[in-house]
Order: structure tokens, then C-alpha cells, then sequence
């Protein structure tokens, strides 16, 4: 569902559709979001905006790459590492409380949660691809 333009919301249970030069759309997230998010064709150009807030403190079961671009991500409290797969092994940036981070484009990443936190994601869409922790 569509949320209107001019309409105030809650980006935790409202996304923001960045178009490719056209605007921004916001979208009303249910629970079926992420599982039909391969079948949202009109997400994989611009930009997806979200934000989460996260309980536990744990490991990301999955590691995740995002082929057709960069990946803005703002902590906005709490604390979490992300992990980045490169070349010659995996590096880890340590966000804290109001710090960001640009994840290039085609680096699998994965984030280590170390207090509850509150993170917003600017994720180009197209092509992103999961995988267990396990396999990479």
C-alpha cells in the first residue's frame, strides 16, 4: 500500500521508495514485506530507506551484498559492528550511537549487534542477495 506524499508517518512501519530522479514514495511495510520483496519490482531501481529498531543483541544469521550500489547505514543509538568481506579478509567497523558508514557496492557485509540499537538502512535494491553466515 501506498502511503500519500504529504502524509506524516513512522519510518519503522513505513518505508521510503527514493525513485531514480522522480521523488520519493512511501510505502506501508506489513509482515509479508521482506519475504515478497524479490516480486517488488518497482524497488529495484532508487533507493530504499527503512529503519529498525533491534531488540537482541546478537550476530546477523546472514551476510548480504547489494550488487548495484552503495549502502548508506546510520546508527542512530546503540552499538553494532558491521563486517565486510574483503579482499584479503573481513574488516570490521565499529558504529556507535550517531555514526555512519557507506558499505561499497558488491562487499558482503553482516553486522555483529552489541546493544540495542536503532539503524537506518539507504539500500539500492536491485539484485541484493542473502546467505547464511556459513557459506562465505
Amino acid at each position: 500500500m501506498i502511503v500519500s506524499p504529504s502524509s506524516l508517518f513512522d519510518l519503522l512501519s513505513t518505508y521510503v521508495h527514493l525513485k531514480d530522479g522522480t521523488g520519493a514514495v512511501p510505502i506501508a511495510v506489513g509482515a509479508d514485506f521482506w519475504e515478497t520483496i524479490d516480486k517488488r519490482t518497482e524497488l529495484h531501481s532508487g533507493r530504499l530507506v527503512t529503519l529498525f529498531h533491534i531488540q537482541s543483541t546478537d550476530e546477523w544469521t546472514n551476510w548480504e551484498v547489494h550488487p548495484a550500489g552503495d549502502e548508506l547505514v546510520c546508527l542512530l543509538s546503540g552499538a553494532i559492528d558491521l563486517i565486510l568481506q574483503e579482499e584479503g579478509g573481513e574488516r570490521i567497523v565499529e558504529l556507535r550511537s550517531r555514526a555512519a558508514s557507506i558499505i561499497p557496492r558488491s562487499v558482503w557485509h553482516r553486522a555483529i549487534v552489541h546493544t540495542p540499537s536503532e539503524v537506518m538502512f539507504i539500500t539500492p535494491g536491485a539484485g541484493t542477495q542473502l546467505r547464511p553466515v556459513k557459506e562465505i
